[in-house]
């Protein structure tokens, strides 16, 4: 640009010194050429001034001014003619014609009302910078560099309005070279002489404001260079802050990876190895949230308030979700459910059994085992139940191996005929439940002799046992026995078999099974017994 206003000066003055050079002879036809080319010079120029931002808004401003005048003009005519009292066809069309170019007016006053004071306020200043971010946390790292880019958009944006500024006044200080010397070879310089005082103008008007800018444009750029070195800073330390975070929370991880290895290793029984790895979890979990909180939390006694109220809140509106997690505590600390355990699930009525597949925060996996209970209640087995852990307050769950104690008690019954040997149908019961139960029997008095130590227990009888009781059609024999949990259905589908085979081998002892006599009547006997005999001969 300034090579280019250079040429132009440059080829104005050779232009003059080349018509002093030649004489009068060519003087006039010299003089068109000169004229014409700093014609054309002066229209490119004006081109370019009149696509500057700065020039837009001084002749709004110019136009706000000029439009003010004409309202005051228009105002006093209007006000002239109102106050005659008769006024004739041709003066009632004037006045609403004033009325409406009045209004037109007022209009366009309210379009251009930004520049009814100081025009250039908002090109002379630059945007409003924020305030620092203040970076406490990786977030923080991503806000602090979207930050930067926007100083940086915003003194890119201020620094095109400073050199936009002072292109315009590089240009008006051409076009008034060029009209001086334009003013010298032509004759008819009234035109030039209003241009150039026109040009003179603006040139005052936007000399003080290029100094203004100057100077905001330095205050500005030191403001902005001092918060990108103090972020930058920020950023740096925030990141060693994060990477040794990152380190921490590695070595933590591969201590967990460690120790899961040793527990594979070293642990044997799936229960153990499952608890080993959940403590674990939780331990690694536990430590780098911990972690966290102490790194990025600036204020501990502000996070108490706050997790008192975020507390406080999720009991009311969470309710359940609160209750299954003091639940969690309950069942972890209390020592009452284990992964592996066998348990019954009481709900409006419906029993589930099954074993325990996992404990969460929030509920207990069960998955629903083939028991008697499915056989005599269910008719349905094999499915995944999600209990939540605040049923533990509200409704009942048995355990079936609670303390390694996974042995229950079962019992079959059957009836035998009033007449049949009740001691020995006693007698052989027992002797079987007796044979295929010992070995639960033996593991059970070891259990519960170490239960001892932790409960009160009276009755400690591992021994099977036999009732007879009486009933309307017979003597019911109930055996009781102790199987394991985890396989009730086929110790008692053994037992039963065993039972029935070895009384078939027995003449005294029958088995009583409801029965109905139907009374046919005297008629109805004799014929039946003819036609028996018939069939007989």
């Amino acid at each position: 640009m300034i090579i280019k206003k250079s040429f132009l000066l440059f080829t104005t003055i050779l232009f003059f010194l080349v018509g002093f050079a030649f004489g009068d002879t060519n003087a006039s036809q010299e003089q068109i050429t000169s004229n014409n080319n700093f014609k054309s010079e002066i229209t490119n120029i004006n081109d370019n001034i009149n696509d500057n931002e700065w020039i837009a808004t001084y002749d709004n401003y110019n136009n706000y001014q000029t439009l003010n005048l004409k309202k005051e003009d228009t105002e006093y005519k209007i006000q002239r003619l109102s106050k005659k009292i008769n006024l004739t066809i041709e003066q009632k069309n004037k006045l609403q014609s004033l009325k409406d170019e009045l209004s037109g007016i007022n209009s366009k006053i309210l379009l251009l009302g930004e520049y009814d004071n100081e025009p250039f306020k908002k090109l002379l200043s630059p945007n409003k910078i924020d305030d620092k971010p203040k970076i406490s946390n990786p977030f923080g790292i991503f806000y602090a560099l979207s930050y930067q880019e926007k100083l940086r958009v915003e003194q890119k944006e201020f620094h095109e309005r400073y050199s936009s500024l002072s292109n315009l006044l590089n240009d008006l200080e051409t076009k008034k070279t060029i009209l001086e010397n334009l003013i010298k070879v032509s004759k008819d310089n009234k035109e030039n002489y209003q241009e150039l005082e026109k040009t003179i103008n603006l040139i005052k008007t936007f000399k003080p404001l290029q100094e203004i800018m100057g100077t905001t444009k330095n205050i500005y750029d030191k403001k902005i260079y001092e918060i990108k070195y103090s972020l930058a800073e920020d950023i740096t330390k925030e990141s060693k802050k994060l990477m040794l975070v990152g380190i921490i929370i590695g070595i933590l991880f591969a201590f967990l990876l460690l120790s899961k290895y040793i527990a594979r290793k070293y642990l044997r029984g799936t229960e153990k190895l499952y608890t080993a790895n959940k403590a674990l979890n939780i331990t690694f979990i536990f430590f780098t949230i911990l972690l966290l909180l102490f790194v990025y939390i600036e204020n501990v006694s502000y996070l108490v308030t706050i997790l008192g109220f975020a507390s406080a809140g999720m009991a009311i509106a969470l309710k359940e979700w609160f209750t299954s997690i003091m639940g969690w505590f309950v069942i972890f600390f209390g020592n009452s459910i284990h992964v592996g355990e066998r348990i019954k699930f009481i709900k409006d009525g419906a029993e589930y059994v099954g074993d325990v597949i996992d404990i969460s925060l929030l509920k207990i996996t069960m998955l629903e085992d083939v028991t008697l209970t499915t056989f005599e209640r269910n008719r349905r087995a094999g499915r995944v139940i999600y209990i939540p852990n605040n049923f533990i307050f509200t409704n009942m769950l048995a355990n079936y191996s609670h303390e390694g104690l996974d042995t229950v008690w079962d019992g079959i019954d059957f009836v035998v005929t009033f007449d049949s040997n009740i001691q020995k149908v006693s007698d052989i019961s027992k002797e079987i439940t007796t044979k295929y139960s010992k070995k639960f029997s033996d593991n059970t008095r070891k259990n519960l002799n170490k239960l001892k130590r932790k409960y009160h227990l009276r009755n400690t009888n591992v021994e099977p046992s036999v009732f007879t009781l009486l009933t309307p059609y017979g003597i019911k024999i109930s055996v009781w026995y102790l199987t394991n949990s985890y396989a009730t259905l086929a110790l008692r589908s053994t037992i039963s078999a065993s039972i029935i085979n070895a009384i078939k081998n027995e003449d005294d002892i029958i088995l009583a099974y409801p029965t109905q006599a139907i009374n046919l009547g005297e008629d109805k006997q004799k014929h039946l017994k003819n036609e028996k005999t018939e069939e007989t001969k």
